[in-house]
């Protein structure tokens, strides 16, 4: 035992063990550090496409605008659509109907029934558009005539553009009265 006023000593032992254990303690520390370092960036980039939406669909041929001048009645074409999201490209053939030229301007309808989404074929034989699941008819211009359905046919958006035909290619909210455009 020391005097009284002596400070008291610490044996190189105890003090070679602390360090050992600051030394432990630290290492630790900087692998966690580093290890939530790496795996911030690598779960952002694993959910990245779930949360991610997909963009928007980009503007698809129809045709050349000449093929349409002298159209009479609707005319389906099967257009290329390409959509992508995070890591992929779905590129999706899509049905259209041309509809014939209305002073100088053609008209793309969607063959998507408002109704309840079901395919609308074109009734060559009765001019009209009728939807095979519930019957709904349309007009040669896509109006509604009779049948479930609460609203006209869709139309998509379209312009002219180098000579070519295009369109937006969308789909759209069904059982409302008014047209709304899923995103």
């Amino acid at each position: 035992m020391s005097e009284a006023g002596d400070a008291p000593t610490i044996s190189r032992e105890e003090d070679s063990v602390s360090r050992r254990s600051f030394l432990g303690v630290l290492l630790g520390f900087g692998t966690v550090v580093m290890g939530a370092a790496l795996a911030v960036p690598l779960i952002r980039f694993a959910l990245h496409p779930l949360l991610t939406k997909t963009t928007e669909i980009g503007w698809s041929d129809v045709g050349k605008i000449d093929e349409f001048a002298s159209l009479t009645a609707p005319t389906k074409r099967l257009i290329k659509v390409e959509q992508r999201d995070a890591w992929r490209k779905i590129i999706s053939e899509k049905a259209i109907y041309v509809l014939p030229p209305k002073s100088g301007t053609l008209r793309i309808l969607s063959p998507i029934c408002p109704h309840l989404g079901c395919s609308i074929p074109w009734n060559e034989t009765k001019q009209e558009f009728i939807c095979p699941c519930h019957v709904a008819v349309f007009a040669k211009d896509g109006a509604l005539i009779s049948g479930p359905a609460r609203r006209s046919m869709d139309e998509l958006n379209s312009k002219v553009e180098d000579g070519m035909l295009k369109v937006r290619y969308q789909y759209f909210r069904q059982l409302i009265p008014q047209k709304e455009a899923l995103s």
